[in-house]
This record gives C-alpha cells, structure tokens and sequence, in this order.
C-alpha cells in the first residue's frame, strides 16, 4: 500500500478510538504535527518505532497491527495485499449515475447555471452545495442526472448518485446514506466502524480530501440532507428535492418552473413523434397548455398519444378539457400525475392540507394571506405558515408580489379533487359565500377612500387589509381577479344590493386605474342591478357611469348615447339635479368624442348651471374645468383661462388631501396648456411644474404622464426640439396601458411632426405607422379622420387592413 493508505488506516483507527490528534499524540509520544503528516500523507516512509507506538496506542488487534504495519512499509502492494480490506476510499461501481434522461428539454439555462456552479466548485477552498427544486413532475432528477452525466469529468475523483427516496413512506436515512456512500468511497464492511458516529466522522474525513460531484437526489428535508455535508476543496453536492430546503445554507438554488409554451410541445413531440405535432401544431400547443408545461403530464401525454397511433391529437386535447377527468387521463402504465401530486399532499400537516383544498375556491390566479386566511377559516398567522409550508413543498408558487402565492392549473384540479373528496358540500358553500362576501366587502371599503364626497369608509367583518388610499390602490389592482369574479358570481345569484354597492363605490376609483371592459362590465352590472332594486335614482347614476366608460375608455360614443337617454330619463323622473347634471356632463364628452364642439359646450354648460343650482360644487369645478377645456379647443381662450383661474382657486382653496390635490393637479395641467397655446410658455412652464410635483406626491403616474404630454406639445410649438422630445417619449411610456390609446396616438402623431423638423423622417414616418396602428385600438370619429390622414402621408389607401411595417 502506498503512504496516502497508511494515513487513511491511522485516521480511520484513530476516529474508532473516538480520539483527537492531541490525544493520540499524548499517549504515544508522537508530536501532533507528525500525526497530521502522517494522516495526510506527507510522511512517505513512517519509522518501525513510529508504528509500533501508534498501534499500542490505538489498541490495535495483532491483525490490524499486521495490516497496519503492511500499510506504514514503502513500496507498492503486494498480490497478497488485494484481498485484504482497501479503506483508501477508490470509488467503486455503487452509487454510480443513473442512465442520462433524453427526455431533458426547455431547461439549457438551468443546465448552463450548474455548469457555471461545477466551474466555481472546483476553483473553491470549500464544499458548495447547490439545490434544485421545484413542483412535482417538475423535471428535478432528470435534470441533475443529465447535468451530472456533463460534469463528472470535471472532477478529480469522480462522481457518486444516491437517492436518498424523499418521497417513499420510510425516506433513507441520513446512516444509512453514510454506510453507501462509504461503500462507494471503496472501503469493505469490515473496517466500517459500528458506531454511527463514527461512520460519519470517517465518511467526512474520506470526502475531505476528495474533489467529486455528489448529487444526492430526492431529499426529503433539510435533515437529512446535513449530516452528508463536509469540508471538501473542490467538491460540488448537487440535491435535489420537492422542498425548497430553505434551512440549509445553500450557495446556489435553481427553481424549476413549467416549461415555456414552445418547449412544452418540443417536448411533446420528441415523444409523441415529430410528424404527429407537425399534422396537428394547434391541437398540439392545446394539450400543452392543459398539460400546464409540466414535463411529466407532458411525457405521460405524449406516451399516450405513441401508444394510441389512431387517436388524433384533437381528441387527446378535448378529452383533457374536462377538468374533472384530466388526472386520469394524465395517466401511461405506472406513470401518474396524480400519484405525483399525492405523495406531497400526504406529506403535509392537517392545517396545510386543509388550505391546500380550500385554495381550489379561490377565484382568481393567486391568492394573499388575507384572502387564504378567509377561504380556509384558519387565523392569519396560522393562515400564513400554512401558505409557506405549501410553498416549501413546492405545491405553490412565489408570486411576482411579495405576500402572494401562485398555484398551479393542474394542481388546482388535484385540489379540487381532495376537497370534494374530503369537505363536505355545506362546508364548502360556506366557505365560497363567506369569500365572496369578503372580496367585495373589502373592494367597496377600497373604492370609498377615493370618493371626494365621503369620508367614512367603514369597516370589514374579517381581515382588514386596507387602511389608507395607498393600501387601497394595491389591495384593489392586486385583487382585481379575484373581486371582479365575485361581482359576477353575485350579479348571478341575484345580490343585487351587494352588485350596486360595489358599482357606486368605484365610480372615483374608476377614474385612475382599470380598462374600459372592467368598468363597462362593473357599471353594466350596476345599471342592472338597480332596475332590478326598481332603483331608479341608483339606475341613472349607473348609467352615467356606463355613458363615460363606454364613451371615453371603450371608445364607443354611439352605444354611449343610448345609455345617456336613459341617464337623463331616469335623473328627470327622480327629480335629481346632480344626475341630471351629470348625464349632461358626460353627454358633452360623447360630443367630443364625435367632433361636434359646439354641442360638446352647449351641454356642458349646463352641466355647470345643474351643478351650481344643486350647491354641488365638487361636480361643479370639475365640469366647469373640463368646460375651459373645450373653449380652449374651439379657440375662446380668453373665456377658457378665466373659467381656469377659477377653478385653480377653488381648489386651493380645499384641504390638502390626495384626492383635491390629484383634482387640483387636473385643473392646474389644463390652465397651463391654455396659457401655452395663448403664447406664455414662460408662464405655463412653472404651472406644468406644480402639476407634476403634486401628481408625483401620490404616485400618480398617469397624471404625470398627462403633464408631460402636454409640456411636450407646448414646448414642440415653440420649436424647443430637444426638451419636447424627452417629454413626449417620457409621457409615451408611462401610457403603456391601452385605456389611454386615445393619449397615445395624440403623442405617436407630435412626434412624427417632431421629428419631420429634426429633419429625420425615416422616424417621422415609423412613429406615424405605429399611430395609425394605434388608432384601430380606439375606434371613434377623431381616430378615423387621425387613420385618414395618416393614411394620406403614408401613402396607404385602406386603413381597415394591417399596416406592412407596424408593430
């Protein structure tokens, strides 16, 4: 035997004895630095006496004293020598990789990520430990296989694979695990130690010394997986596990997610066969997408679709719609997805089950604390733990906001199943009601903090998770899924009271965020909802509602004069002076939107008599701020900047409060881009300023996109090139979403003129395609005759057809 196995039988002897280096060397007399040589392998002849010592004082027997002085004599091993027991630590045959997976696909970055993380390891002075996990089905072992199979080579002593059965009911435990991976390191039972201890203690001393790639699959827990970590230069532990394993100091971590939607049918043609995907692509992408990009409903899939040559892809896909039979479909030979699911649910304690069913109920895409906490009955620090176990085990997903969580389409369905298998029906029910109940509750109580009319807001039965006008704003653009759901499900069952509620309450909110298809929808409802009450005061401020939404953000100003007759039937018959004056208020907005300027200040004038006869003067301001608007567009600026100034004053004059000061920010924009078009930039300038900075104080960033179109436009008419493009190009991007199509193509178009004067009209042309693609978003009068025109400088006769070269 060579040195390097003498140090391995003194280390080995020396842990049996449950001694130190110290110890050892104060009962034989040999100094602690030669013992450590020695072990080591840096003393290459040790001296008879030396040995000699050593055995006494390790109580060794007369055969391990034979075999230790065997070991301690230079040269090479003799024939006799290879029977005996080898405890040098030669990898052997077990716990070798299994064969590589061809089914890997979608996952190059992940496996580019491990090589990058195998290239660190062996450069390091420690072990790095790198985990994968993810949901089940995920792909965890196939990827560690087949990232192992790539990387062993890098490593000295090669590369040892052992399932650690996370999943069985009798998981491996972390001695036994050390007792393979000993036998694996090639030492025979024989000079295994008995002791647990002591096993470990040598199992850590043989990987000290080593450079290899350990990849322990199918963890259970943090606990088993710690006791086979050990100082090791150069040494990579590759785990993976359905946990997250968030207890061990992992360096690296890869999350294994559902496959993108082309990877997804790749995968499933590499199974199904190529030709079967290219004769039905659609059919094929279907199945992908119900399949939810899990690599093993995508391989059971695909198994079905090869062992079934007469079934049309079609028919795969349309017997996977049904939900209530998709596991089972989702089943080839011993291969289930459900089985997959089923081991991780067994798995959890009784309150994370129970909110794992319960989660099934929830209406929306992911869920909050609050609202898990709600659908499950459970108090919300229960609630939460509950949600974290969950996501531990994979069985929920991180969600792009910090306190959510996502679930999976395919284990809602599992969900499902374990509720109606286990819940009772009445529970269930109850559950939804006292859900639905909540959702809206908590979305009136939202929506009433940006009423200018009201300060009380109420309070909610549950978990109250909105306090101020900023948690509202994130509670109700968080939940929106989930509260329009609940509206819809009410409106169906007849809760016409909670529908109107909730449709008065968002009518201020209504002006900041959301598209015209939610509040056409939400104020549709209202509208219904009250003529069902026999409301007819609650109808015709539902209808004015509906008159803007379809009008202003939907771009529909014809089906919006049908509703306004119905505003003004129904304020006339209740004698409302303020609904009558907002039908009228809106009534000019349609005009507007028609191009009929003179009408659209006709009625708003009265708009602005109804409200001041009223004593309204909330409706008041805003109606004569919008009426300076229109003057302003049909030339009378004088008038315009009067009716301006009176408006900046009243609202001055108001507490300073996020709603006046948004109000204020309005009337203050609109007085500037007067003052600008009447050749005062120098006066506009320092208005648009104060605009911004108190849109900017609440966040509002459409407000502050509105003041930088028009600074932009204003300082583009004074020829101030430089500074419009910046503001133009800055207000563009803060309208990214489609409500404010009809902003958008207002910019696209000054910055096509923009740019004809920066004498660049390669982009004047590219910025006037992208406007006349943008006006078939907004269909109304003004876009029609902007896609005209527009039409006209390109050169392009329909506009009803796709533009070459947009996008």
């Amino acid at each position: 035997m060579g040195t390097r196995a003498f140090g391995e039988f003194l280390r080995l002897y020396r842990l049996r004895s449950s001694m130190t280096q110290e110890e050892l060397a104060e009962r034989t007399g040999i100094s602690v630095r030669a013992i450590s040589y020695m072990e080591r392998g840096r003393v290459r002849t040790p001296q008879r006496r030396t040995v000699e010592l050593l055995s006494e004082g390790l109580g060794l027997t007369s055969d391990e004293h034979q075999e230790f002085a065997d070991a301690g004599r230079a040269g090479r091993r003799t024939p006799a020598d290879t029977d005996r027991p080898d405890p040098t630590g030669t990898l052997t045959r077990s716990c070798v990789l299994p064969p590589e997976l061809t089914e890997l696909t979608g996952r190059d970055a992940d496996l580019e990520a491990l090589e990058r993380y195998a290239l660190e390891a062996v450069a390091s002075c420690r072990l790095q430990l790198a985990v994968v996990h993810g949901l089940p089905g995920a792909g965890k072992t196939a990827l560690a296989v087949n990232a192992a199979h790539r990387l062993k080579e890098s490593f000295t002593d090669g590369c040892l694979y052992l399932d650690l059965r996370g999943t069985d009911r009798a998981p491996l435990t972390p001695d036994r695990a050390v007792r393979q991976l000993l036998h694996a390191f090639g030492l025979d039972e024989r000079v295994v130690p008995n002791d647990p201890d002591d096993r470990l203690s040598l199992y850590r001393s043989l990987l000290r010394d080593r450079t290899v790639l350990l990849v322990l699959d199918n963890a259970a827990d943090e606990a088993q997986v710690r006791p086979l970590l050990a100082t090791s230069n150069g040494t990579l532990v590759l785990v993976s596990s359905r946990n997250t394993l968030t207890g061990l100091d992992v360096r690296h971590r890869i999350g294994l997610d559902r496959l993108t939607s082309d990877h997804a049918v790749e995968l499933l043609a590499l199974v199904a066969g190529q030709h079967r995907v290219a004769a039905e692509p659609e059919e094929a992408r279907r199945v992908a997408a119900l399949c939810g990009g899990i690599p093993l409903a995508l391989i059971i899939a695909g198994n079905r679709l090869a062992s079934r040559t007469q079934w049309p892809i079609s028919y795969l896909a349309d017997r996977l719609e049904d939900e209530r039979r998709r596991l089972s479909v989702l089943t080839a030979g011993d291969l289930q997805v459900r089985t997959a699911f089923e081991i991780s649910y067994h798995h959890l304690d009784p309150d994370a089950a129970s909110m794992f069913r319960r989660l099934a109920l929830v209406p929306g895409s992911d869920v909050s604390v609050e609202l898990a906490a709600v659908v499950s009955g459970q108090p919300e620090e229960t609630a939460e733990l509950s949600l974290e176990k969950l996501a531990d085990a994979s069985l929920l997903g991180a969600s792009g906001a910090c306190g959510r969580y996502t679930c999976h389409d395919l284990l809602r369905v599992f969900a499902r199943e374990r509720l109606e298998l286990e819940g009772s029906a009445e529970e269930t029910q109850d559950a939804l009601r006292r859900t639905q109940h909540w959702l809206l509750e908590v979305a009136i109580k939202a929506a009433l903090y940006f009423d200018h009319d009201r300060t009380d807001v109420g309070a909610v039965e549950g978990p109250d998770p909105v306090y101020d006008r900023q948690s509202a704003t994130r509670w109700l653009e968080a939940e929106q899924s989930h509260w329009r759901c609940s509206l819809r499900t009410a409106a169906a069952q007849g809760e016409h009271r909670r529908v109107l509620d909730l449709a008065t309450a968002m009518h201020w909110y209504s002006d900041l965020r959301g598209d015209g298809e939610l509040w056409c929808e939400v104020f549709g409802a209202g509208a219904e909802a009250a003529r069902a009450l026999g409301d007819r005061r609650a109808e015709a401020e539902q209808c004015n509602f509906l008159c803007w939404a379809l009008s202003v953000l939907c771009g529909k100003p014809y089906e919006a004069l049908e509703v306004h007759d119905r505003a003004v039937a129904a304020a006339t018959e209740v004698g409302d002076l303020v609904l009558e004056a907002w039908a009228y208020y809106y009534r000019s907005a349609i005009d507007s939107r028609l191009t009929l300027p003179a009408e659209a200040v006709r009625h708003n004038r009265r708009a602005v008599a109804l409200f001041e006869q009223a004593g309204y003067p909330t409706g008041q301001y805003l109606s004569m701020s919008w009426l300076g608007k229109q003057l302003h567009m049909t030339g009378e600026l004088d008038e315009a900047v009067t009716l301006h100034r009176r408006c900046v004053a009243h609202y001055r004059g108001q507490a300073s409060t996020p709603g006046n000061d948004e109000l204020l920010s309005m009337v203050l924009t609109r007085f500037a881009e007067t003052l600008a078009d009447l050749g005062d930039l120098q006066a506009a300038l320092p208005v648009f300023d104060e605009a911004e900075a108190l849109f900017r104080k609440h966040g509002a960033v459409v407000g502050v996109a509105r003041v930088q179109h028009r600074r932009g436009q204003a300082l583009l008419n004074s020829r101030r090139l430089a500074e419009a493009t910046d503001q133009l190009l800055s207000a563009f991007q803060l309208l990214a979403d489609n409500r404010w199509s009809d902003d958008r193509v207002r910019i696209l178009e000054q910055l096509s003129e923009l740019y004809e004067q920066r004498n660049e009209p390669g982009l004047a042309r590219e910025y006037r395609i992208q406007a006349l693609t943008e006006c078939t978003r907004y269909e109304t009068p003004a876009n029609r005759e902007t896609a005209r025109k527009l039409a006209g400088l390109l050169g392009i006769r329909r506009t009803d057809q796709p533009v070459a070269g947009a996008g």
